[in-house]
Protein backbone atom coordinates (compact mmCIF):
# COMPACT_ATOMS: atom_id res chain seq x y z
CA UNK A 1 0.00 0.00 0.00
CA UNK A 2 0.99 3.52 -0.48
CA UNK A 3 1.32 6.32 1.64
CA UNK A 4 -0.46 9.14 -0.56
CA UNK A 5 -3.07 8.82 -3.29
CA UNK A 6 -3.76 11.16 -6.75
CA UNK A 7 -7.21 10.50 -7.71
CA UNK A 8 -7.89 11.13 -10.95
CA UNK A 9 -11.41 11.77 -11.60
CA UNK A 10 -12.81 10.21 -15.13
CA UNK A 11 -14.96 11.95 -17.71
CA UNK A 12 -15.66 10.17 -21.24
CA UNK A 13 -12.29 11.12 -22.75
CA UNK A 14 -10.25 10.34 -19.86
CA UNK A 15 -12.33 6.94 -19.63
CA UNK A 16 -11.05 5.89 -23.17
CA UNK A 17 -7.37 6.74 -22.13
CA UNK A 18 -7.61 4.70 -19.31
CA UNK A 19 -9.29 1.56 -21.57
CA UNK A 20 -7.02 2.49 -24.38
CA UNK A 21 -3.94 1.99 -21.77
CA UNK A 22 -5.57 -1.10 -20.66
CA UNK A 23 -5.89 0.02 -17.42
CA UNK A 24 -9.91 -0.78 -17.13
CA UNK A 25 -9.58 -3.28 -14.54
CA UNK A 26 -7.61 -0.39 -12.25
CA UNK A 27 -11.22 1.91 -12.74
CA UNK A 28 -12.78 2.48 -9.03
CA UNK A 29 -15.62 4.34 -7.70
CA UNK A 30 -15.18 7.50 -5.42
CA UNK A 31 -18.14 9.40 -4.08
CA UNK A 32 -20.21 7.99 -6.73
CA UNK A 33 -17.61 8.59 -9.64
CA UNK A 34 -15.43 6.60 -11.92
CA UNK A 35 -11.53 6.95 -10.73
CA UNK A 36 -8.19 6.04 -10.92
CA UNK A 37 -5.87 6.03 -7.72
CA UNK A 38 -1.68 6.54 -8.84
CA UNK A 39 0.15 5.76 -5.54
CA UNK A 40 2.81 8.03 -4.50
CA UNK A 41 5.01 8.01 -1.57
CA UNK A 42 5.87 10.97 1.03
CA UNK A 43 8.98 12.17 -1.08
CA UNK A 44 6.55 12.44 -3.95
CA UNK A 45 4.11 13.94 -1.76
CA UNK A 46 6.81 17.01 -0.81
CA UNK A 47 7.28 17.82 -4.05
CA UNK A 48 3.81 17.94 -5.43
CA UNK A 49 2.88 20.24 -2.44
CA UNK A 50 5.78 22.12 -3.93
CA UNK A 51 4.94 21.86 -7.08
CA UNK A 52 1.10 23.08 -6.86
CA UNK A 53 0.82 25.18 -3.66
CA UNK A 54 -3.21 25.04 -3.17
CA UNK A 55 -3.08 21.01 -2.99
CA UNK A 56 -4.87 19.69 -0.50
CA UNK A 57 -5.26 16.01 0.96
CA UNK A 58 -8.08 14.33 2.20
CA UNK A 59 -8.68 11.77 5.02
CA UNK A 60 -7.42 9.29 3.17
CA UNK A 61 -4.62 10.49 2.24
CA UNK A 62 -5.54 11.56 -1.56
CA UNK A 63 -5.68 14.35 -3.52
CA UNK A 64 -6.68 15.85 -6.85
CA UNK A 65 -4.26 17.54 -9.20
CA UNK A 66 -4.97 20.97 -11.24
CA UNK A 67 -6.40 20.64 -14.60
CA UNK A 68 -2.94 20.78 -16.35
CA UNK A 69 -1.26 18.10 -13.78
CA UNK A 70 -4.36 15.97 -14.15
CA UNK A 71 -3.69 16.12 -18.03
CA UNK A 72 0.26 15.32 -17.76
CA UNK A 73 -0.36 12.87 -15.79
CA UNK A 74 -2.99 11.11 -18.01
CA UNK A 75 -0.37 11.42 -20.42
CA UNK A 76 2.07 9.68 -18.58
CA UNK A 77 -0.40 7.02 -17.67
CA UNK A 78 -1.25 6.48 -21.94
CA UNK A 79 2.26 6.43 -22.80
CA UNK A 80 3.50 3.83 -19.82
CA UNK A 81 0.21 2.07 -19.73
CA UNK A 82 0.68 1.58 -15.84
CA UNK A 83 -0.67 3.61 -12.70
CA UNK A 84 3.03 2.83 -11.26
CA UNK A 85 4.09 5.74 -13.15
CA UNK A 86 5.07 8.69 -9.87
CA UNK A 87 8.86 7.83 -10.62
CA UNK A 88 8.01 9.46 -14.83
CA UNK A 89 5.59 11.56 -13.88
CA UNK A 90 7.11 13.55 -10.78
CA UNK A 91 10.11 14.46 -13.49
CA UNK A 92 6.94 16.28 -15.62
CA UNK A 93 5.17 17.35 -12.89
CA UNK A 94 7.31 18.72 -10.59
CA UNK A 95 9.56 21.68 -11.75
CA UNK A 96 11.88 22.81 -8.49
CA UNK A 97 12.96 25.56 -10.51
CA UNK A 98 9.50 27.10 -11.39
CA UNK A 99 9.22 31.06 -10.59
CA UNK A 100 13.08 31.02 -10.13
CA UNK A 101 14.48 33.76 -11.89
CA UNK A 102 17.59 32.98 -14.21
CA UNK A 103 20.13 34.57 -11.67
CA UNK A 104 18.70 32.48 -8.90
CA UNK A 105 21.13 29.90 -6.71
CA UNK A 106 24.05 28.46 -8.40
CA UNK A 107 24.01 31.29 -10.96
CA UNK A 108 27.08 32.85 -11.22
CA UNK A 109 25.96 35.75 -13.50
CA UNK A 110 29.14 35.12 -15.75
Amino acid sequence: MADFYINVFLDDAKLKQIEDAGLADKITEIDGKKAIQVEMTKKDKKKLVKGFESLTFDDSNACVLPENGTNTLMAVISEVKTLDCMKFAIMKLYNPLAGRGISGRGASGH
